[in-house]
């Protein structure tokens, strides 16, 4: 047996075939605080997340959104104009305030405020209806970024139980499923949107009071449009993926014992489609928000007078020459909000795509 020293270091024994320990040196606290470290566990998501924080673009997307997110949710707490209201100094409509420049006030605000009274700014100046354009342009951004994120919602759910029935079952049923989504590919899509939105804006009545009156019958339409249109490419994209995954050994041993389908779809197949579905969605956030701000630009949008991104920027046309400003400021809002989704999306496709390599 080896003997051992003082320092409890075994010593090697001249023919022993064993390792002499004294040619090793002990790890000092900093290797070995180093060496936790490496050794911690992470996650697909927690990686992701990781590398989408390491994208600057992604980063100055996520704060410019945030910015604006508390813009639109704070601001109406603080200024205290509706955006259908029409201005009055002392309850009386002030006819003055009609297309006021932007911080200007109006002259019986001037002499209300001389008066020793305090009167909020117009930040945006006000419309050709004596309404403040700020709080318009805060209540357009919200039903515009409300329009894209339920559309995207209504795409996601639709395009994924659609796409996960085609790819896991195949044959003729995938075969039938997929002549539908090149039917429906092959329509062109902003004429049937068009066509879509006006024939449900007749169509559509709801009752008086209730929550889908509250939304009008062209927000509703809106919904209907994105919901029969825009899902066939999440579809097939999912599809894709499916047809990829369902190869799989882990597939075949949940089929071996006993799992249904509906059961592989949603705790196997889903799961390992997420990085798709999340960049997807993503990126179809600032479509919708094109295709709502565009039909509400050309009168097919939200209805009057609640407003809309794309409908302040339509009647901003006639004042063009004169009021030049009306126009910039719902465009620089439309610009900010798909180019921020734009570069989001591009920043998670990088993080979550595995293929891609930094």
């Amino acid at each position: 047996m080896a003997e051992y020293n003082p320092d409890n270091t075994p010593k090697k024994l001249p023919i022993s075939l064993q390792i002499d320990l004294k040619k090793f040196e002990k790890a000092t606290d900093e290797e070995k605080a180093q060496q936790d470290v490496m050794s911690k566990s992470t996650t697909f998501f927690k990686d992701a997340m990781k590398k989408l924080m390491r994208n600057p673009l992604a980063v100055i997307s996520i704060v410019l959104l945030f910015v604006i997110l508390v813009t639109i949710i704070i601001a109406p707490m603080i200024v205290p104009y509706g955006y259908e209201e029409m201005l009055s100094v002392n309850g009386k409509r002030d006819k003055g305030a009609k297309n006021l420049a932007p911080f200007q006030y109006s002259e019986a605000e001037q002499k209300y405020i001389a008066q020793g009274n305090e009167r909020f700014p117009h930040i945006f100046g006000t419309d050709e209806q004596c309404r403040d354009y700020f709080i318009r342009v805060v209540y357009g951004t919200r039903v515009s970024l409300a329009v894209g994120f339920f559309a995207s919602l209504i795409v996601l759910v639709i395009g994924m139980i659609y796409g996960s029935i085609s790819g896991y079952l195949g044959g003729k049923v995938d075969l039938i499923m997929m002549r539908i989504v090149d039917i429906i590919y092959s329509l062109p899509d902003m004429l049937m949107v068009i066509l879509l939105s006006v024939v449900l804006g007749e169509v559509l009545v709801f009752k008086s009071g209730s929550f889908l009156s509250s939304l009008g019958t062209n927000m509703v339409s809106l919904f209907i449009v994105f919901g029969t249109l825009y899902w066939v490419g999440m579809a097939r994209l999912i599809r894709g993926q499916i047809l990829s995954i369902k190869e799989n050994d882990y597939i075949l041993a949940a089929k071996s014992i006993g799992s249904s389908s509906g059961r592989i779809i949603r705790h196997h197949i889903l799961p390992n489609c997420i990085s798709v579905i999340i960049i997807s969605t993503a990126l179809q956030i600032p479509s919708a928000i094109f295709t709502e701000s565009y039909l509400s630009f050309i009168g097919l949008g939200v209805a009057a007078p609640m407003p809309s991104l794309g409908s302040l920027a339509n009647a901003a046309r006639g004042g063009l020459e004169s009021y030049p400003y009306k126009l910039v400021f719902p465009a620089i809002m439309i610009c900010l909000i798909v180019l921020s989704l734009n570069l989001l999306g591009d920043g998670l496709r990088d993080a979550f795509d595995p293929k891609l390599k930094r």
